[in-house]
C-alpha cells in the first residue's frame, strides 16, 4: 500500500468542486489502507477546513464508501476517530482485449482482483463478433465475483475499462487500422460494448492502460512501459502523466523504423522494430529478439531521458531472464555512450526490469482507466468516457 503524501492539488472549500474535494479524501483513503486517517489529518492534507472534511465524510460513511477503523492516541484531548476506505464498496472491470486472448478483471476499490477469467479470443472474426464475447466474459466475471464473496451482488460497478491494440481515438472510443486487421477500421467499439453492457465503457491502447497502472502504483516519474507479446508496443509516462500526445498517437513504438531496406510490416513501412522483433521470435532467437527491443528502448532513452523502462508481455514472461539482460545491456551501453543521464559527467543508470503484475497487468491498468477518476487521479488517467443504457 502507498504512504499518502501533501497532494499537489489540495482541495478547496467551496460548494461547486464538492465531488473534487471528496474525491480526494477518497485518494487519501484508500492510501492510508486498514489502519485509516483522521479527520484531522484529511484536513491538513487536502487544505481543506475541519468542517469541510467532516461533511465529506459523513457523505461518504452515509453512501459506505468509508467507515470508522478505530481511535488514535491524540496529543490532547480525547482520542481521533481514524476512517478507513471500505474495499467492496465500488468495483470496476478490467478488459484486455488482445488479438488471440481476452483477459478480463473484477477489482474493488482498492485494485485488489477479486475475480478473474481468461478466453481464446479471434480478432479475425470481426468487431461485432468480438464484443458479443467480451459482454457474455464481462456478464459471466460479475457473476463470478459476486460468488467468490457469497452474496448475490458485488456492489456497484463503476464502468468497464477496455485496452486493446492500438492505434485508436481516446476521445471518442474508435479503433483505426490495428495492425494486421484493417476491418476494425472506424469500429465505434466504447459505444458498441456500453450498449452490451448497460455501463460506463473508456477504451484505451492497451500499453498505455498498463502504464496508467503502473504511475499510479509510483513506478517512476518518467518511464517506458515495453509490451512484447502478440505485437509490440509502448507506453509512456512522462513528469507522473500518460503521454498520449495531441492526436493519442504517442507510444507506437513497434513502427520505429530501424532498417531501411529490412522487412515488410503489416504497418506499410519496411524495418520495423515489431516486424524485426517478431520475426526474430518466430525463428526462436531470442536473444536477437532482445537485441532489437533494447536497440529501439534506446532510443527513447535518448530521445526522452526517461528513468526506467519496465518490459512486459507473454513473449517477455516466458523469457524473462533473457529479456531483461538483453535490453538492459543495450541500453545501457546507449547510456554509457551520453544516448541517456542528462549529460551528466558519469551517466545516471537507467534500470530495465520487469512491469509488475505479470500478463494480468494490462487488465488491471484497463480497470484503472475507470477508477483513477474517482479518487481524483484524472490528471493520469483518460477522462473521456460514454455511459450505457440504465
Amino acid at each position: 500500500m502507498k504512504s499518502y503524501v501533501q497532494r499537489e492539488n489540495p482541495g478547496v472549500n467551496l460548494p461547486a468542486l464538492r465531488g473534487h474535494n471528496a474525491a480526494l479524501v477518497l485518494d487519501l483513503l484508500r492510501a492510508a489502507g486498514e489502519t485509516g486517517i483522521s479527520r484531522l489529518e484529511l484536513a491538513e492534507r487536502t487544505g481543506l477546513t475541519p468542517q469541510a472534511v467532516s461533511k465529506i465524510t459523513a457523505r461518504l460513511r452515509a453512501e459506505g464508501l468509508a467507515a470508522e477503523a478505530g481511535r488514535r492516541a491524540s496529543t490532547g484531548g480525547k482520542p481521533r476517530t481514524v476512517l478507513r476506505l471500505v474495499p467492496g464498496a465500488g468495483h470496476a472491470v478490467g478488459l484486455h482485449l488482445d488479438r488471440d486472448e481476452l483477459t478480463a478483471v473484477l477489482v474493488d476499490l482498492t485494485g485488489t482482483v477479486v475475480a478473474e477469467r481468461r478466453a481464446p479470443l479471434a480478432f479475425g472474426a470481426g468487431a461485432r463478433a468480438v464484443v458479443e464475447v467480451a459482454a457474455e466474459e464481462v456478464r459471466e466475471l460479475l457473476g463470478a465475483g459476486a460468488a467468490g464473496r457469497g452474496a448475490g451482488d458485488v456492489g456497484p460497478v463503476s464502468g468497464v475499462g477496455v485496452a486493446l491494440p492500438g492505434p485508436l481515438d481516446h476521445a471518442e472510443g474508435v479503433l483505426h487500422r490495428v495492425t494486421g486487421f484493417p476491418e476494425w477500421d472506424g469500429f465505434p467499439l466504447r459505444d458498441a460494448l456500453a450498449e452490451r453492457l448497460g455501463l460506463p465503457v473508456t477504451v484505451d491502447k492497451d500499453t498505455n492502460a498498463a502504464a496508467l497502472g503502473l504511475a499510479l502504483a509510483g513506478a517512476a516519474d518518467s518511464f517506458a512501459y515495453v509490451h512484447l507479446g502478440t505485437g509490440l508496443g509502448a507506453g509512456l509516462v512522462l513528469g507522473g502523466t500518460v503521454h498520449r500526445g495531441a492526436r493519442t498517437g504517442a507510444g507506437e513504438f513497434g513502427h520505429q523504423v530501424l532498417q531501411l531496406d529490412g522487412p515488410r510490416c503489416e504497418c506499410g513501412d519496411r524495418g520495423c522494430v515489431e516486424a524485426l522483433c517478431l520475426a526474430a521470435v518466430a525463428r526462436g532467437e531470442l536473444e536477437e529478439a532482445a537485441r532489437v527491443l533494447g536497440t529501439a528502448a534506446g532510443n527513447l532513452v535518448g530521445l526522452l531521458d526517461i528513468d526506467r523502462v519496465l518490459l512486459g508481455g507473454r513473449t517477455v514472461f516466458a523469457a524473462e531472464d533473457l529479456f531483461v539482460r538483453g535490453v538492459g545491456a543495450v541500453v545501457a551501453e546507449r547510456v554509457r555512450r551520453g544516448g541517456g543521464g542528462g549529460g551528466a559527467t558519469v551517466p545516471v543508470p537507467v534500470p530495465v526490469g520487469l512491469a509488475p503484475g505479470g500478463e494480468r497487468a494490462v487488465a488491471e491498468g484497463a480497470a484503472q482507466l475507470v477508477l483513477a477518476p474517482v479518487f481524483g487521479r484524472a490528471d493520469v488517467a483518460f477522462p473521456g468516457r460514454r455511459g450505457g443504457r440504465g
